[in-house]
């Protein structure tokens, strides 16, 4: 029931969001810098090292999803896939850099708000991906309901 459900307000959402503007664009793009500063600021509020690496995980477990839920979708065009696929890959690169696996070295404990900070410039700057409006504010909006 809870996918039919999604569904339905997926389809219902794509085809309101079709006719979008340039300040809707803008809106997305805040939307989503606030989501990332929400996680940065919760690691910034965490008292130990491993809380604050729980929530980097999960706020990297949590946009992964919500980029492959976006990508399964038959509605997103191929070219946008392409776009959700580098920035997938770019968030499990983080990961695997906060974690020390897949050859990265294992960010320091002492360095845990640096690199929240870090994340957070990176993705905010990331210009070199190129997603429509449409598939930020889809991944926004699965975003919040995880």
């Amino acid at each position: 029931m809870k996918k039919f459900i999604f569904s339905v307000l997926t389809i219902a959402f794509v085809g309101l969001v079709s006719p979008i503007n340039a300040q809707s664009s803008a809106d997305a793009e805040t939307m989503f810098k606030k989501h990332i500063n929400k996680m940065v600021e919760s690691v910034e509020k965490a008292e130990t090292p491993e809380k604050k690496r729980e929530l980097l995980n999960d706020s990297f477990d949590d946009l992964i999803t919500s980029i492959e839920k976006v990508e399964s979708m038959s509605a997103v065009p191929a070219s946008e896939k392409e776009g959700l696929a580098i920035f997938k890959n770019d968030i499990q690169d983080k990961k695997s850099e906060l974690n020390g696996i897949n050859g990265f070295n294992k960010v320091p404990n002492n360095n845990l708000n640096n690199f929240a900070n870090f994340v957070q410039q990176d993705l905010e700057q990331a210009d070199t991906v190129t997603i429509g409006v449409t598939t930020l504010l889809l991944i926004i909006i699965i975003l919040l309901l995880l």
